[in-house]
This record gives structure tokens, sequence and C-alpha cells, in this order.
């Protein structure tokens, strides 16, 4: 017999029981209490885009690109914000919602086989931020090979996130993202007193729209692809909104006035999530791209290799000093480790509902659930930390995924639109500009990949 502290650890937060419905906060402290999905994304989003794509597509084209952080960051918000919505109104996770999506099927919908596709791609860039981590390490505690650091890495991080419980995932993940908030933003604000790395006219020229010539192309279709909320985020993100509870809270759907305004609360909750996530990933995305753009061009550094973090090192010291190598290897470690703790907990669970659909395990069962996760855990951390070791390119390692993840993009935009229109219960469908903001998101991201695609094909 299972003790009561086991219990409640395997209350099956993926399930609608009448008896969880909670009223939704109202006053601004009390649904502060309710936040943390987004704090999760947010800190899985700021990494290897951020830390590593962003600065690298600043110091192949300087401000050139300014314009593409500010479109990517902000533009795929209302994609997450809806399918949110769907999960708080159907209780149902994001791929039991793109498993209602027509077109091909084999035991499931078309779409979560590509969801499967890019999980495969994703194990790149999970790796090269292990890798990179591990450089960190190794810079740290120099007496302790790379490759040892890289299976320390993967063995703490399966031992912190093995409960597969939600709690100790947004307290470290909160911790994270204010920790490499303060440090990138502020030390992007040193980067606008030093005239020789920043101009307010090259900040407008980073507004005009140019495109990026030559090799910089592959980068900032990377960092369209995970800037902001990329592919994996905006499928994994209901995964934390039902963890939290917002799915529950609302209670299985009903025809009543009841039911309605309690989903309608939660849908605040979450848009108020969402907002909070969009500050935390923004500003150290901007920073990020400041600083690879002000200063890598002017000492000459592409960061590349397994060097990559100690050329990065060059973004502080050039400014504040060689004493401010060490807080930026602090800095570092706090993004990267973000995105791998994050989104290792996020990928198992995706992973895990994907074998569920697939029939693998009941979806009714939580401790197969749980048990998946577990599994899938140490899966995401150990083989790519294995794929570090025979390609050991952190930089080409994102790149991958983030291509993957652009190139999934439309498809889930265009899947939530169709979602919105069927499947949404029409008590708690979006006001008129909301929807007409999806579709406006939804065209950007289908143009972007387009042109994507129509360069690609020239070059």
């Amino acid at each position: 017999m299972s003790s009561p502290a086991e219990e409640q650890q395997l209350k099956d937060p993926y399930r609608l029981d009448p008896k969880d419905v909670a009223t939704p906060p109202q006053r601004l402290g009390h649904v502060l209490r309710y936040l943390g999905p987004g704090l999760i994304t947010a800190a899985a989003i700021v990494g290897s885009g951020e830390l590593i794509a962003t600065t690298v597509l600043g110091a192949e084209n300087g401000y050139l690109l300014l314009w593409l952080i500010l479109v990517s960051c902000p533009v795929k918000i209302f994609v997450l914000h809806e399918i949110g919505r769907y999960t708080i109104a159907t209780g149902e996770t994001s791929l039991e919602a793109f498993n209602r999506v027509p077109g091909p099927r084999f035991r499931v919908s078309w779409v979560v086989w590509l969801y499967g596709l890019l999980i495969i791609f994703s194990l790149f860039p999970q790796g090269g931020m292990m890798g990179a981590i591990s450089e960190i390490l190794h810079i740290m505690f120099p007496a302790i090979p790379l490759t040892d650091w890289l299976w320390v890495l993967a063995v703490l991080t399966f031992l912190l996130l093995a409960e597969g419980s939600y709690g100790p995932v947004e307290k470290i993940a909160f911790g994270l993202v204010v920790a490499f908030t303060i440090l990138t933003v502020g030390c992007a604000i040193v980067l606008l007193k030093s005239p020789e790395y920043f101009s307010w006219s090259r900040v407008l020229e980073g507004l005009s729209f140019s495109m990026p010539q030559g090799g910089g192309f592959g980068t900032a279709v990377t960092v369209f692809g995970i800037t902001g909320a990329g592919s994996m985020d905006l499928i994994q993100y209901p995964y934390w909104c039902i963890e939290k509870g917002y799915a529950r809270f609302t209670g299985p759907r009903e025809a009543t006035q009841a039911w309605t305004n309690r989903a309608f609360g939660w849908i605040r909750v979450m848009s108020a999530d969402v907002f909070v996530s969009l500050i935390f990933y923004t500003f150290p995305t901007i920073a990020f791209y400041l600083l690879g753009a002000g200063i890598l061009p002017a000492v000459g550094v592409v960061p590349q290799g397994t060097d990559m973090v100690r050329m990065l090192s060059s973004m502080f010291t050039e400014i504040l000093g060689g004493w401010s190598f060490y807080l930026f290897m602090l800095g570092a470690f706090a993004v990267l480790y973000s995105t791998v703790f994050a989104g290792s907990g996020a990928m198992a669970r995706g992973t895990a509902d994907l074998l569920a659909n697939m029939g693998v395990f009941d979806k009714r069962d939580y401790r197969s659930r749980l048990r998946a996760i577990r599994i899938l855990i140490g899966f995401f951390l150990f083989v790519p930390a294995l794929f570090f070791v025979f390609v050991r390119e952190p930089v080409l390692m994102v790149k991958i995924g983030g291509i993957a993840q652009a190139s999934m993009l439309p498809i889930i935009a265009i899947s939530t639109i169709y979602l919105r229109y069927r499947h949404v219960p029409k008590a708690v469908l979006p006001k008129g500009w909301i929807t007409f903001a999806l579709w406006v998101t939804t065209a950007i991201i289908v143009v972007m990949m387009s042109y994507s695609l129509i360069i690609r094909h020239l070059l």
C-alpha cells in the first residue's frame, strides 16, 4: 500500500477531477502566486538560441539583423497563448490536440509524427549545450577533463529531475531565469555607454529589415527558429500548464456559466504567465544580440568549436575588464543550464505523451506516464552527451536543431488556427483582436519560412 506522501505524488495532474475545481484569483498578488509555466518556458528558451545562435548571428552580421530578434521574440506569443487556451478549455495535452488535425494518419496524426522527428533533431542542440556547460566547468576546474564533466552534468541533472514532479522544476527554473536576466541585461546596459561598440545609428541600421548575406543565412534561420518560443516550446508549454493545475482548476467541460467563468479566469492567469515569460526571454535575447553584434566583430571573433565559451567571454571582458571573465562564466552556466534542465523535463513529458497517444501505455495510468518520463529524462541527458562526444561542435549542433524547429513552426501555427475554429469550446473563444493577431503571427511565420526555403534553394 502506498504511503500518503506517495499517493500525493502520484495524483494524476492530467486527469480532470471535479474535486480539484478552484476559483481563479482576481487580485494581482494572488495571480502572481499561480505563475510558473511561463518561467519554466523562459528557462528553456533562453539558452542555445540566445547565448550561442544569437551571439553568432551578431558576430556574422553586426547590428544588421537586430530587427530579426525583435520580430522573433514576440511574434510566436499568440500561438503559445492559444495552445494554452485550448489546453485549459479541454484538458487535452498539445499532442492530443494536434492528433485531431486532419491529414495522413498511422496510429496518430502526421503532425504528431513530425513532433517525434523534431525530438530527434533536438538531441543535437541539447548535446551542444551540455558540451558548452562542460567547457565552462572545465575552465573553472581544469583538473577534471571536459568529457568527465559532461557525464557528471548528466548524472546530477537526472537526479534533480528524476522525481518527475512539477514543483522542483519551477523553483530551480525561476532561480536560473532571475540569475541570467540580471547578468545579461546588466552587461548590455554597460555596453550602451561604450561608444566603440555601440551607437544608436547602428541600432537604426539594424531596424532596416536587411537580409543576411552568405553564411549568415543559416544562423538567421536558426535564430528565428529557436529564439522566442521555438517549436518545442510551443508544444511543451501546455504540459507545464497542466501540471501547474490550470486545466484541473477549471474542471471538466460543462455547459454552465460557472464553468465558462472559471475557464476565462484561468485563461487570464495563463495570459499573465505568458506575458511574464515574454519579458523574461525577450530582454536577455536582445542583450545577447547587442553584445554579440557590438563586441565580437570588433575583436574579430566568431565563436566555434569546443573553445566557443571562452571566445564568447570577450563580450564581458572587453567592456568590464578581465575580472568579469568568471562573471560571464557564471551567467553562461545559468543560461545554458536553464535550457538543459527545463528542456530535458519538457521533452520527457512530450515524448511520454507521444508514446501514450501511440498506445505504448495507457495514458490514464499516471504511474506508467511517470515511469516513462523518468526513463526519458535519462535518455534526453545521456544520448545528447554521446552526440557531443562525437561531434564536439556546439554551434553546429545548435544550428541543426534550430533549422528543424524553424521548419516546424508553420505547421504548429496553422494547426493552432485549425483548433481555434474547430475544437475550442465556443464559450471561451478568444476576442477578435487575438484571433486577428494569431492570423498575422501565422502569416509572418509562413512568409519567413517560405523566404528561407527560396533563399536556401538559390544559395
